[in-house]
């Protein structure tokens, strides 16, 4: 259990508190970070008031740019070489991308996951015989001595970007453009590979138009979960408004089938959503694909990988999951395991892609570093280490080279590989490292707590003002909040397999607020109590719901020990289901429901024939008939969290609207008019009316925007300006046509499995 510390009183300087006299809350949260000068407190939340370093501050700049340069006008081969987590990926496509801007044709290289991390000699010497001159790595190469060595002798010069720790000696590379040979102070010293990418594209383009290469830097810092401090938080800053714009049509289409909703996408949107995605390729397929998906602008091409990604991040969460529950039985059954500083764990059929995911997880749950090994035929283990707060885990490994056979990464995160036999001398001598790293007394996580805020008070301006913070992450924590004295009135599981929990929670004022705790499907841990709760809150757009308030389940603190009332599990019971009868059998059976279900509340759209509501309409309700089938799992998880029934009556009508034809046709009839009158509208309520998602309303209003019929803009509440537009048309039709069909697929291939599915409550 965490250690609370409580909220110390600030006080807010007369400057800052006169700069945000009407965001008071937001002042004193900038002292408690530190920000007690509003030049600096600016340049903290806004990019445009925040004074980057200079590209040629990072070490060897001069001599990677000349390099390239020469290699560009003379033609030469050039090959960059990544790696393949998500911080790789984006790097070697930025690289890749900022090449060919400059008139270069080159080639890239990242080694799969086998092979493993850095510059190995098999590869290279087929990139040489293929006349390569140049090698530029990124995110990987700080201890490329030996490629290093067998390069230059072969006329091939080696310009290695990396972030990661500096070895004893540095490769004998051209030039070594790391963040770690500056001072620990620098701005630039925590920027990830992608961070040095941009960095050497930047001054290689003297500074000009590198704003298209920023979705790519977003993408990596929030992957590789960079510390966001100076110019790393810069540039996610910016790298997240570019992604919110972004044009290329792999981002697009992995945001589509990940649920992301572009205009509204945030560092969370990245790190649970994009990453693993991204991750997935590079853990169980190949990690050059991202490259063409990143930097393509085929849309068929991308729409192949998008759905090969997919494919792979279904299986990368099954592997995960299974990984992480077979290492709690086994630490169920040898309880001893728990008795090291540091948990290590081994099995010969873990798969190795996911090990680092597991390890995070179980790092998390028992506050302490975890190293997950999968052990091959040959004898040899591969496994993947990650950290807590407070101890650097390849600085721990480093002390036990003589153990391993090979092993590198950061603070956080690290890989390694030694003999099976030597794992039980490891564990043991890793966890004394530990231990002597985080001190001798067992440590105990530390929760600082921001403020308390009762229920009552958590308002959407005051998360507005808290979301000003963001980007949040390392270096730059959310914002943690808690409330007094609550009780638990009900529970239940939600999500596709039931692996989150929502909670109904009240205070002494009778206030009651949904709590959501995530990836946590044990609620035999909840307070029967009174409790205090620490929690975390930000702008609710789940679904297709306005937005409001989300509040996060961080821990809780109980008050009081006496169980106040037994904790209920709302169950939802198929009390009818009609799916298969005909339309007016199912008019009939409507009717007589409503007469015999005391508040029976019909979701229904895209239909005026059957009176009843929309998703904006929705409430709780003990009972609930779905007249329309929905369009998308997010929407089916969204009428049954927040109706909560008891008692639901499946229909399932099909509105008719997945035929491109028809639905182009009513969305023009819906539209017109408003664009006639220059009104605005609500995308929520436009997805209502077409019983659809939000991503096929917004690509239908493209299509009939490239075919010169309207003109739309959306701002960041989701509200859709419209105009008449002259009959102009638009190249970008056809692109826009694809798009909408594959959406439009996509829902009606939902809706035959929901009307058709036996498992109608598994969301």
């Amino acid at each position: 259990m965490p250690q609370w510390i409580e909220p110390a009183p600030v006080s807010v300087p007369d400057e800052l508190a006169a700069w945000l006299a009407e965001q008071p809350f937001l002042a004193e949260l900038l002292v408690r970070r530190g920000f007690t000068d509003r030049a600096k407190a600016e340049g903290f939340l806004n990019s445009d008031a925040y004074t980057p370093a200079s590209p040629d501050e990072m070490p060897d700049m001069k001599p990677a740019v000349s390099r390239i340069r020469r290699a560009v006008s003379s033609r030469e081969r050039i090959c960059v070489w990544g790696d393949f987590d998500v911080d790789g990926q984006t790097a070697t496509a930025l690289l890749v991308e900022a090449l060919r801007g400059l008139g270069a044709d080159p080639l890239w290289f990242i080694p799969g996951r086998k092979l493993g991390h850095g510059v190995h000699i098999g590869p290279l010497a087929d990139l040489i015989k293929r006349g390569v001159r140049l090698i530029i790595t990124c995110d990987t190469g700080i201890s490329a001595h030996e490629a290093v060595a067998y390069a230059r002798p072969r006329g091939v010069d080696v310009i290695i970007t990396d972030h990661h720790s500096l070895p004893n000696t540095l490769p004998d590379a051209l030039a070594i453009v790391n963040p770690k040979r500056l001072p620990t102070d620098h701005t630039l010293y925590e920027i990830p590979g992608v961070g040095c990418a941009y960095k050497l594209v930047e001054r290689l383009y003297d500074g000009q138009q590198t704003e298209r290469f920023l979705d790519l830097a977003a993408l990596g810092i929030v992957a590789d979960v960079a510390v966001q401090t100076g110019d790393t938080r810069y540039l996610l800053q910016r790298g997240l408004k570019a992604l919110r714009a972004t044009h290329r049509p792999g981002l697009i289409k992995l945001m589509t089938l990940a649920g992301v909703d572009p205009l509204h996408l945030t560092e969370q949107d990245i790190g649970f959503a994009l990453g693993p995605r991204l991750n997935a390729l590079g853990r169980l397929g190949d990690a050059s694909e991202a490259v063409t998906l990143l930097t393509s602008d085929d849309v068929v091409q991308v729409e192949v990988l998008a759905q090969r990604i997919e494919g792979l991040n279904s299986r990368r969460k099954l592997e995960t999951k299974y990984v992480y529950e077979a290492a709690l039985h086994m630490i169920k059954n040898d309880r001893l395991l728990l008795s090291h500083d540091a948990l290590v764990l081994s099995h010969p059929k873990w798969p190795e892609g996911v090990l680092g995911i597991a390890a995070a997880r179980l790092a998390e749950r028992f506050d302490r570093p975890v190293v997950l090994i999968s052990v091959s035929p040959d004898g040899i283990g591969r496994g993947s280490a990650r950290s807590v707060a407070g101890c650097d885990i390849t600085a721990a490994l480093a002390e036990h080279a003589a153990m391993l056979r090979s092993y590198g990464g950061h603070t956080m995160a690290a890989g390694l590989s030694l003999e099976a036999e030597r794992i039980p001398a490891f564990r043991q001598a890793l966890g004394h490292t530990v231990r002597r790293l985080r001190g001798s007394a067992p440590a105990q996580t530390l929760l600082q707590l921001d403020a308390y805020v009762a229920l009552d008070q958590l308002t959407q301006e005051l998360v507005a003002q808290v979301e000003l913070l963001a980007p949040f992450g390392p270096g730059n924590p959310p914002v943690t909040l808690a409330a007094r004295n609550l009780r638990l009135l009900a529970y239940r599981r939600v999500g596709r397999a039931g692996e989150h929990l929502q909670l109904i929670v009240t205070d002494d004022t009778g206030s009651e607020r949904q709590v959501m705790r995530w990836h946590e499907e044990d609620a035999s841990d909840l307070p029967s109590g009174r409790f205090d709760l620490a929690y975390s809150i930000r702008t609710n757009r789940f679904g297709s719901e306005s937005p409001g308030v989300l509040i996060e389940w961080i821990d809780t603190r109980e008050t009081e020990t006496k169980p106040i009332r037994l904790v209920a599990e709302p169950q939802i019971n198929v009390a009818g289901d009609y799916r298969q009868a005909q339309p007016h059998t199912q008019a009939a059976l409507l009717k007589d429901l409503r007469a015999l279900e005391h508040d029976l509340l019909v979701w229904r759209e895209a239909e005026d024939a059957v009176e009843g509501v929309s998703r904006a309409g929705l409430r709780a309700a003990p009972a609930l008939a779905v007249w329309t089938t929905p369009p998308s799992p997010t929407e089916w998880q969204m009428i049954l969290d927040k109706v909560m029934p008891a008692r639901v009556y499946l229909f399932g009508a099909d509105p008719g609207l997945d035929i491109p034809a028809v639905f182009l046709k009513r969305l023009s009839g819906l539209v017109k008019a408003a664009a006639k009158r220059e009104l605005a509208i609500a995308l929520c309520d436009l997805a209502a009316a077409m019983a659809h998602r939000q991503a096929a309303v917004r690509a239908g209003l493209r299509v009939l925007q490239a075919e010169g019929y309207i003109s739309f803009t959306e701002d960041a509440a989701g509200t859709i300006a419209l105009k008449v537009q002259a009959h102009v048309g638009s190249s970008e039709l056809e692109d826009a046509r694809r798009e909408l069909m594959w959406l439009l697929q996509e829902t009606a291939a939902y809706r035959r499995y929901w009307r058709g599915t036996s498992n109608i409550l598994e969301r």
